[in-house]
Formats: structure tokens, sequence, C-alpha cells
């Protein structure tokens, strides 16, 4: 199998897959009985900032006042992963032991392209657990065909090292991912 490697350097340890949990009115609640075991694991992992919150809130406003969305809820992981689900898919689900063949648009919180497969044309395949944390935990939640907007906090991107010149030290960052199809023959 053929395997690229996302632009940026973004070939990073990944971290275990999340279940999610949905925010229905200020109460969350758990998709899947694995939470306990999520929280378990994330149990010292940063908390999402006051800053970040209203950051990722104002980016999903954005998000749906631009897309006619049947539902437009915001979801967030234990770890801090925020998302919402622009096209539920339909086909597998891949495991952080999987590659897989996406397309995707990386920006900041403010809107500016850092990266993006769609602008060069060409869909990208890689190892789920070589990516940054958001990536292998985000990925997981999503079925082959589907799109998910992710809100990822520095914890779960690159940390205080930053990447390259666009992404600074403690940088969050926002991707809008098609996951295309799971371990791909290429």
């Amino acid at each position: 199998m053929k395997v690229k490697y996302l632009a940026l350097g973004a070939i990073l340890l990944g971290a275990l897959g999340l279940s999610s949990c949905k925010n229905d009115g200020g109460k969350e609640k758990a998709d899947t009985a694995t939470v306990a075991d999520a929280e378990a694991e994330y149990a010292e992992a940063p908390v999402l900032t006051e800053r970040q919150v209203a950051t990722s809130d104002s980016v999903f406003k954005a998000l749906k006042a631009k897309e006619q969305l049947a539902d437009d809820s915001v979801y967030t992981t234990p770890s801090g992963l925020r998302y919402m689900i622009l096209k539920k898919g339909e086909g597998k689900k891949p495991l952080k032991t999987d590659a897989v063949k996406v397309h995707y648009t990386g920006t900041l919180p403010n809107g500016t392209v850092f990266d993006s497969s769609v602008e060069r044309g060409e869909p990208i395949t890689f190892p789920l657990n070589g990516v940054i944390p958001g990536w292998t935990e985000g990925l997981q939640l999503m079925q082959e065909g589907g799109k998910t907007v992710f809100y990822i906090p520095s914890a779960l991107a690159y940390g205080p090292n930053g990447a390259g010149p666009q992404i600074g030290p403690n940088q969050d960052l926002v991707f809008e991912v098609e996951l295309i199809q799971v371990n791909p023959e290429e």
C-alpha cells in the first residue's frame, strides 16, 4: 500500500480512539458505554478553557449559518475534541490501526487555511495512528462517506511546539474532513 503523509509534519503520535458525547441542552449524553474508559484514560487531559469553548462556539455558529444542516449539534468528547457532523457516513468506521483516505481543509480558528488536500485536488492516505491525536480520535468517530468539522484544541494538535510557520505554539485548529475510505488499496 502506498501511503501519503499530511503536509506540515502532521505525522505525530496518535491517541486512543474515544467515544463521543452529545451536548444536549447543557447535559452530556453518552453515545456508547466506553465513555467511562475514555474518561479514565484522559483523567489528566487538559479541559477546554473558556476561550477555547467561546472560539469553537463561534466557529460552529459560522458553520451553521453557512451550511444547511438537518442536525447542527456540536459534540464534545472527554478529551475536549469538539465536532459537528456535516454529512453522516454509511460505510466502515476506522480503527486507530487502520489507514484512511481523506479529503480535508485545515484552518486556524480565524479561517486562515494552512493546508488543504481539497485545494490540491488530491485526497491523501495515511496511517491513523501516525497523525495528531485530534485526528486519530476524530476519524474513529466517522464512517466512510461522512464529512465532519473538528475543532481540535492545541493539546490534541501540535501543543507547545506548533508546526511550521503557520501553526504557532498552543494553536487550536479546525479541520473539515471527508472520510473517503478505510484501508484503501492503492
